[in-house]
């Protein structure tokens, strides 16, 4: 897994698995454009990159808005010459029964969530063409059978994934392979929850059959890492399980 003179674009990665897989990333050579909401964190991550010897870029960007994502795109191209691997990470969270969750909240998970990732696909195409890698986040929340709370959540991640399979069949022709991942990781909203649901979350980890909750870096990141290996160039169009086993994929 050496991706010495290649570029990783992932949005969303200031802090928790975005953070994670970009680190894993640059420790195996990785050019990490670091795309975020918020300049402070990914800068942080930037720094904490370069400061491990690693190279990496931090842009301030709206995944709502579309100029916003051509732009960073555009610093990405000029700083480092081409784009091969796209995460799209980024998410907001519209979490609360049907009747509570607001248009307005629904919305932004639609346009940060699928919306964005269309767009930052169809603006990357030209530079993934040829060998280009694309790897989107999905939710197993999808998948659980008690989905009170989590109806908006889930519709606007299974958006992603219908848009990823496709990607997946109209752009083989182009050699671009398109994934998703599921991860169950300690991130920023998972360590939030945990905190303010103590009870509830240590009913949730009983249902790992590994028994923890995985690490953004060392569990999420690494397993990034050997998706966009070149040892996997032979699956597109799939939905990988990070998750220690908790939910199963029908």
């Amino acid at each position: 897994m050496d991706f010495k003179n290649k570029t990783a674009l992932i949005t969303g990665s200031g802090q928790g698995v975005g953070r994670g897989i970009a680190l894993a990333l640059s420790e195996r050579g990785a050019n990490i454009a670091l795309v975020g909401r918020t300049l402070s964190k990914v800068k942080s991550v930037a720094d904490e990159i370069k400061n491990n010897g690693g190279s990496a870029i931090a842009i301030e960007c709206d995944v709502k808005d579309k100029d916003s994502i051509k732009t960073a795109i555009d610093l990405t191209i000029s700083e480092f010459s081409g784009i091969n691997f796209l995460i799209n990470n980024a998410q907001e969270v519209p979490l609360g029964n049907l009747l509570q969750v607001s248009d307005d909240a629904f919305e932004a998970g639609w346009m940060s969530g699928p919306l964005a990732t269309f767009h930052f696909m169809k603006l990357c195409h030209p530079f993934l063409k040829g060998g280009g890698k694309i790897i989107n986040l999905a939710s197993s929340s999808a998948l659980r059978a008690d989905s009170e709370g989590y109806g908006a959540y889930a519709a606007v991640k299974e958006a992603i994934r219908a848009l990823s399979r496709t990607a997946a069949v109209e752009w083989g022709p182009d050699s671009i392979l398109v994934n998703c991942i599921m991860p169950l990781a300690k991130s920023t909203g998972m360590e939030w929850w945990m905190n303010e649901r103590p009870e509830e979350a240590a009913e949730f980890v009983k249902t790992i059959p590994l028994g923890r909750v995985g690490d953004c870096k060392d569990d999420i990141g690494e397993a990034v890492c050997h998706l966009l290996s070149e040892g996997m160039s032979y699956i597109t169009g799939s939905t990988i399980m990070i998750d220690g086993g908790q939910a199963f994929l029908r």
